[in-house]
C-alpha cells in the first residue's frame, strides 16, 4: 500500500513523533496508519502517541553558550513538577547545545533532529513536550551574556560590544529581564508606533474635565513620550540596582554598547490548561474500579 507526504503529516500529528520516523514507520507498514502507530509504539513511542493531544503550557527557558554560539530556547511540558525536575531540565539543556552545535533556523527543525530523543524523553517523564522556540546568537569578537530568572520562567540573551566587562553584562541582562524593554534605544522605535502613542495622549489631554490650550498640551506630549520611551528602550531606563543612574550613563562609562537583546518568557501566548476538579475526581474513582 502506497502513502504519500500528507499521510506522513497526518501520523506525525497523531502521535507527535518526527517526520523521518513516521516516514520509515510507513515504509515499513506499507501505508497502513494503524500498524504505522503500533510500530512506533514498539519501538518506545507509545508515550509519544498517547501524549499528542494534551496542551504543554508548563516548561522552562534555558540558555547555554560554548563560546562559538549562544542560545535561549523555551521547551514546554504539561506541568510546573516536570518542569522543576532534575531530569526534564537536563533535556532542555541537551536541546539548547543541539542548536548551538547545527545548523537549524526553526522549532520543528530541531522537533525533526531530535525526534528519537524527544521521544525517549517523553517516555521517561511520562509528559507530552514540545520544542517552542529559541534563538541563536553568533559570539565572535562580541560579549554574549544570559540571566535565567525564577529557574527559567524568563530567560534573557544579550550582546554587547567586546570590551564590555562580565559584571556589567550580567547587570545589562537582568535589568531586562526585570524591565522588560522592547527595543535597545529610541532611534529603533518604529515611527508609527510613536505617531499612535501621541495621538491617544493627544484624545487624553483633550478628554479632560478642563482641557487645556493646544500649546501646553503638546509639551504635555512630549514630556509623556520621554516617559514612554524609558519604558520601551533599554539605555533610557533607570538602572534597577541603582535608579539614580541611567543604562546609557553605565555603558557610556565602561564605553560599551548593547547590539541587540532577546527576552523569553515562560508559556506567554499559550493556552493553559483547564483542570475540571469533578471530573479528575470520578476519573479516578472509576479507574479504581476496573484496578
Amino acid at each position: 500500500m502506497a502513502f504519500t507526504n500528507k499521510d506522513v503529516m497526518d501520523l506525525r500529528a497523531k502521535t507527535g513523533v518526527g517526520m523521518m520516523d513516521c516516514k520509515k514507520a510507513l515504509m515499513e507498514s506499507d501505508g497502513d496508519m494503524e500498524k504505522a502507530i503500533e510500530i512506533l509504539r514498539e519501538k518506545g513511542m507509545a508515550t509519544s502517541a498517547k501524549r499528542a493531544g494534551k496542551i504543554a503550557s508548563q516548561g522552562i527557558v534555558e540558555a547555554y553558550n560554548d563560546g562559538k554560539n549562544a542560545v535561549l530556547v523555551e521547551v514546554n511540558c504539561e506541568s510546573d513538577f516536570v518542569a522543576r525536575g532534575e531530569q526534564y531540565k537536563a533535556f532542555v539543556l541537551e536541546v539548547a547545545k543541539y542548536i548551538a552545535n547545527n545548523n537549524v533556523t526553526t522549532a520543528e527543525e530541531v522537533t525533526e533532529g531530535m525526534s528519537t530523543a524527544l521521544a525517549e524523553a517523553v517516555a521517561k517523564i511520562g509528559e507530552k513536550i514540545a520544542i517552542r522556540r529559541f534563538v541563536k546568537y553568533a559570539v565572535n569578537d562580541n560579549t554574549v551574556e544570559s540571566y535565567i530568572h525564577m529557574g527559567g520562567k524568563i530567560g534573557v540573551l544579550v550582546e554587547l560590544s567586546a570590551n564590555c566587562d562580565k559584571e556589567l553584562a550580567h547587570d545589562i541582562a537582568m535589568q531586562i529581564a526585570a524591565a522588560n524593554p522592547s527595543y535597545v534605544k529610541i532611534d529603533e522605535v518604529p515611527s508609527e508606533e510613536i505617531e499612535k502613542e501621541k495621538e491617544i495622549l493627544k484624545a487624553q489631554a483633550l478628554n479632560e474635565d478642563k482641557p487645556k490650550p493646544m500649546n501646553i498640551i503638546e509639551k504635555m506630549i512630549e514630556g509623556r513620550i520621554n516617559k514612554y520611551y524609558k519604558e520601551v528602550c533599554l539605555v533610557e531606563q533607570p538602572f534597577v540596582k541603582d535608579p539614580d543612574k541611567t543604562i546609557k550613563a553605565l555603558l557610556k562609562a565602561s564605553n560599551a554598547d548593547v547590539k541587540k537583546f532577546t527576552r523569553f518568557v515562560m508559556g506567554e501566548g499559550l493556552e493553559k490548561k483547564e483542570e475540571n476538579l469533578a471530573d479528575e475526581v470520578q476519573a479516578q474513582i472509576a479507574s479504581a474500579k476496573k484496578a
